[in-house]
Formats: structure tokens, C-alpha cells, sequence
């Protein structure tokens, strides 16, 4: 019997993607009140022709819910430098939410988790029961790949995407999905505000996971490695033990749902006439343009 595909969806990162890229351009296509509705219009977009694409039985759409998060709370600096949200953008994060009820797709967020933590527990929840792709443009998210389940991070428009299987990180990377947290503490990421050991760069940090497994590994053969790494690792393993904390996704987090929630029913024209009645013209459009 065939199993279900399930799409998850890292529904911040399509709506930021999706604000940007045309905000750009000062288009904010405003609703009729006013209110500037172009991410959460490209947002669905993004996800009806993704559909289109995968052809997923099941979907599922996952949120940050705020910036303060339990990394927060292991690290003060845990996304500090990230700039805030532009006016704009402001009101659609909760019109994005209800978009995506309103055509049907179930959303799911948790106060203190991010959308990465809730990708990596449904994962772990049915990769026994699905095939599973996730879309997002969150590298993070390649510890997350087994051989039920690919990553496809957005590359470019609506429709193209740059596809991760298991096989294809392991060829490129010599190392299980898994340890990409362990190169990540080391290496550390600048967008997410962690520094991991200063002067190890991303090669060197592959390097390491390469030839010694894990950080646990590195530091039981810290006296073979050359003397600048090994002053740098043991003058910084507190902050690298603490950048691996941070870089870990969570797959324990309490899903509420089953499988079978999540199943997608059949468009009808009702649907997204009501849709465009809302003011959201350009959803309704797409989704009738698509065969």
C-alpha cells in the first residue's frame, strides 16, 4: 500500500520569502481596508503551487509563536541581532494563520518552541507512516533528513527548489544527517546569534565530525589535533557545548494531532470565492489558474 506524502510546511520562512521579495518593489498589495496583505498573498501562493508540484495527500503548516524561545533562556544572545519585522509585515502573521485555515491546511505552532522544533517532532512522530517532504530555506533543518523524509530548500521563484535527500547529504557532506548539529556547534551561525568556537570555520568544522564522530569525539582527541585548534576548542568548550544545545532541533515536542487530520480535501470554487470576497484576489486567481 502506498503511503501517505505529507507536506510540512516552515510557513514563517515562505511568509517572510514571499514579504520581501515583493516589498521590495513597494508592492504590499493592501486589502481594501488598507491593511498590506503581500506575504501572506505569496505565502499561499508558494504552498498552492507547491501542491501542485509534490502532490501531497497530507499537509501541515508550522509557526514561530513570538521570538522568545527556550534558546532564549540557555543564551541571551539567541537571535538578538535579527532586526525587527518591518510596520508592514507586522499584521500578517496572524492573517497568515488564518489564510491558511481558511483553505484548509492545519496550522500548528507552541509558545517557547520554533517552527523547526515542531517539523523536527512531527518527523519523528510519522516517519514511519509517510513519505515526508518539508519546504523551507532553513539549512538547519538537514539534521532532520532520514530516508523517509526530504528537504526541499526554495531556491527561486514559486517552483524551484534545491532537493536533499539522506543519500545525497551524506555524499556531499561524509557525515549522517544527525551530526550536522555537531558541525554547526563548532562553526556556529551568525544569523542565529551563537558564536560555537571562534576561528573554526565551516570546513574546518566539517572536518572535525568528519575524523572524529561528534564534539565528544573531537575533545578525546583534542591532543592530536594541531596546536591552534586545539587551544581554540579547549579555551571554548563551554560555548561549544552550549552552541550545540542551540543548534539541536528538538523532536520531542508534543504533537496534538493525528495523521489523518491533516489530509487534504478537494478545492472547490465556494472555497476560494470566498477567499477573494476577504480581499486575498491574487490567492483566488492563482489557485483557479492551477490545472
Amino acid at each position: 500500500m502506498t503511503k501517505p506524502h505529507l507536506l510540512i510546511v516552515d510557513g514563517m520562512a515562505l511568509l517572510f520569502r514571499s514579504f520581501f521579495a515583493s516589498a521590495a518593489m513597494n508592492q504590499f498589495i493592501r486589502l481594501d481596508d488598507g491593511t498590506p496583505s503581500n506575504g501572506v498573498q505569496g505565502f499561499a501562493r508558494h504552498v498552492l503551487t507547491a501542491q501542485n508540484i509534490m502532490k501531497p495527500t497530507h499537509l501541515a503548516v508550522c509557526w514561530d509563536m513570538g521570538a522568545h524561545t527556550f534558546r532564549n533562556e540557555l543564551f541571551d544572545g539567541y537571535k538578538a541581532n535579527r532586526p525587527a519585522p518591518p510596520e508592514e509585515m507586522l499584521p500578517q502573521f496572524d492573517m497568515a494563520k488564518d489564510v491558511s485555515q481558511m483553505i484548509g491546511w492545519k496550522n500548528f505552532g507552541t509558545k517557547g518552541l520554533e517552527a523547526d522544533d515542531l517539523i523536527g517532532s512531527m518527523i519523528e512522530k510519522w516517519k514511519d507512516a509517510a513519505q515526508i517532504t518539508v519546504i523551507s530555506g532553513d539549512r538547519d533543518l538537514l539534521q532532520l533528513l532520514n530516508p523517509t523524509t526530504t528537504i526541499a530548500f526554495t531556491k527561486k521563484g514559486y517552483t524551484e527548489y534545491d532537493v536533499y535527500t539522506e543519500a545525497r547529504f551524506v555524499d556531499e557532506y561524509g557525515i549522517a544527517p544527525k551530526q550536522f548539529a555537531d558541525v554547526k556547534a563548532f562553526m556556529g551561525d551568525t544569523s542565529d546569534g551563537y558564536p560555537g568556537v571562534k576561528g573554526i570555520g565551516p570546513k574546518t568544522a566539517l572536518q572535525l565530525i568528519q575524523n572524529h564522530g561528534s564534539i565528544d569525539g573531537v575533545l578525546a582527541a583534542l591532543s592530536t589535533l594541531k596546536p591552534g585548534q586545539r587551544i581554540k576548542i579547549s579555551e571554548n568548550e563551554d560555548m561549544l557545548r552550549l552552541s550545540y544545545q542551540l543548534a539541536t532541533i528538538n523532536c520531542a515536542a508534543p504533537i496534538d494531532a493525528e495523521l489523518d487530520e491533516l489530509r487534504l480535501d478537494a478545492y472547490t470554487p465556494a472555497l476560494f470565492n470566498s477567499v477573494e470576497q476577504k480581499g486575498y484576489r491574487l490567492i483566488a486567481k492563482h489557485a483557479r489558474s492551477i490545472k
